[in-house]
């Protein structure tokens, strides 16, 4: 199994990157949370990876740190939850907010997150409480302190709105969600705002309410 890559940032459009690793390139799914820590294209970057593989395909998942891959573990044994969702999860709420959700059995915020229904929402929170209190994971300190670090900003392109709306798509959120979503952060950030910039403005409004 592949376990952490270390290379070279050769493309990315979210939720898909991929790194080139000593002239292999291996496309891997991430998170909008490991997409804010990304550095620019051509730089070097480490993940963690988780591999999942299938009749018809082999997967590659990525995080910016050991802690998300830890919950993206933890999130695909619980029942009902795949990679996509579990991506989707990840995206939607950050690993701190991510906790909190389930220590205090916030099913309203769950919700919002494509994919996840209501009863899906109390599945996690009854299952998850069990799991995390067995997870190595930072305290609360930490996570608000790496939160507060941010990532670096990817350059500005011209379609940076379409594919700010294909990431959101690609998570499971509706076009016309997607659209009118990015349509706001556009207009809260300016034309100028990055993809990174876009969604992440998008995605608290849709499931930071």
């Amino acid at each position: 199994m592949i376990g952490r890559l270390t290379g070279e940032l050769a493309e990315k459009q979210p939720p898909q990157l991929l790194l080139d690793v000593n002239g292999v390139g291996y496309e891997v799914e991430a998170s909008m949370n490991t997409f804010y820590k990304l550095p620019a294209l051509g730089e070097s970057v480490v993940l963690y990876t988780h591999m999942v593989v299938r009749e018809d395909a082999q997967l590659l998942y990525g995080f910016a740190d050991q802690q998300e891959r830890i919950l993206f573990r933890a999130l695909i044994k619980t029942n009902g939850v795949g990679p996509k969702l579990a991506l989707a999860i990840l995206s939607g709420t950050s690993s701190e907010e991510f906790i909190r959700c389930v220590h205090n059995e916030d099913t309203a915020t769950l919700v919002r997150i494509p994919g996840v229904g209501k009863k899906t929402a109390e599945r996690l929170i009854v299952e998850m409480k069990d799991k995390l209190d067995r997870l190595e994971l930072p305290t609360m300190t930490e996570f608000a302190l790496a939160a507060s670090e941010g990532g670096v900003t990817a350059p500005v392109v011209a379609d940076n709105r379409q594919e700010a709306e294909s990431a959101l798509i690609a998570l499971g959120y509706k076009p016309v969600q997607a659209t009118k979503a990015i349509e706001n952060s556009v207009s809260a950030l300016g034309e100028g705002a990055s993809v990174e910039e876009l969604i992440r403005t998008a995605l608290k409004s849709m499931v930071g309410g």
